[in-house]
């Protein structure tokens, strides 16, 4: 049995072969966004339900509807979830799609904080977390050798 000689060449083009998939901050990310995005239908579909977990506030400077709000939440949390699959596949599109959506659903909970405040500041610091990993993540750079 005779093998081909091992060479460098060969080696090294195995090892600085570029990944196709995400890296792990990205499958983090779009993991999260997976589920924020279904978090956010649900919120969203609970406010356009008008249900009582949603507190009663008076005058507020952002004053919507609380179906108006559900509608917003839940248009949003559908275009989070699908970016954060497109995240996890490793999409080209999804990584900036997912840093403006975050941007915008970080907004998003910030005016939703007189109606469930804990709530929005734990999605705003998870919003956060998400802007990072996905600022952070370089799919072009290749594995080390």
């Amino acid at each position: 049995m005779s093998q081909a000689p091992h060479t460098p060449a060969s080696a090294h083009a195995s090892a600085t072969r570029s990944t196709a998939g995400p890296g792990g901050t990205a499958v983090f990310a779009g993991a999260v966004l997976l589920i924020a995005g279904v978090l956010g239908v649900l919120q969203g579909i609970a406010a356009i339900a008008e249900d009582d977990v949603f507190a009663e506030i008076g005058d507020y400077v952002f004053e919507v509807d609380l179906t108006g709000w559900g509608w917003l939440h839940l248009a949003l949390g559908v275009l989070v979830a699908f970016t954060g699959y497109g995240v996890v596949q490793g999409a080209s599109w999804a990584r900036y799609t997912a840093i403006i959506l975050v941007s915008i659903h970080l907004v998003a909970n910030f005016l939703w904080l007189p109606y469930i405040p804990v709530w929005a500041i734990v999605l705003i610091g998870i919003d956060l977390l998400v802007l990072w990993a996905l600022s952070t993540w370089r799919p072009e750079s290749p594995l080390a050798p």
